[in-house]
């Protein structure tokens, strides 16, 4: 009974180095199948990360091109309005001149008439004369101020010669204007031709 007692005991212990045996003769067998699985694991996230950079790729070349076509057309727009504000950007100056232009010819029909008085002709150029002014202002055109004794200025005057100043306190100083200046909304389009006493 010893015998069998110790045979079993051992029969066990052999049961159980069998199966130790078996466990670690398993596990290399795990191991390679945990890493073919971590692989593939590996593999797919690879796949899956690759395919969602290419659609982000692909949806940036989408609004690249989309960006590029809208801002093409955008410069041709603006070029095309460009090219027709300056082919017509006198166009309001124009229309505005027209009744101006009717009055003239007016007055040109009235001088071949032999009854019309020289008075009523210079009354006419006065009238056509200050609503061609009146125009002009409205449009933004302003005469410079011109005057003997003021300040010469560079930047509003244009020297056509010096002279001797006929007085001492004109030296330095605007003696005559030759030609007036002119201003379009505080730009100077036309200098004043002046005469400067040194």
């Amino acid at each position: 009974m010893k015998k069998e007692k110790i045979d079993k005991n051992e029969t066990e212990e052999n049961v159980k180095s069998g199966t130790e045996t078996a466990e670690v003769n398993e596990a290399p067998d795990n191991k390679e199948q945990e890493a073919t699985e971590a692989s593939t694991d590996e593999d797919n996230t690879a796949d899956a990360e690759l395919e969602r950079l290419k659609s982000e790729l692909a949806e940036s070349k989408d609004k690249y091109l989309r960006l590029y076509s809208e801002f093409e057309n955008y410069r041709r727009r603006t070029s095309k309005e460009k090219l027709d504000l300056v082919q017509t950007a006198n166009e309001d100056l124009m229309q505005a001149l027209l009744p101006v232009m009717d009055d003239f010819e007016r007055a040109e029909k009235s001088f071949d008439d032999e009854s019309t008085n020289l008075d009523s002709v210079k009354e006419g150029i006065g009238l056509i004369s200050n609503k061609f002014k009146k125009t002009l202002e409205q449009k933004g055109l302003k005469p410079m101020e011109g005057k003997e004794g003021m300040e010469f200025d560079s930047e509003l005057h244009e020297a056509i010669t010096q002279i001797p100043a006929p007085k001492e306190e004109l030296k330095g100083k605007v003696v005559d204007v030759i030609e007036k200046g002119y201003l379009l909304k505080e730009k100077v389009i036309r200098y004043a031709k002046v005469v400067v006493g040194n």
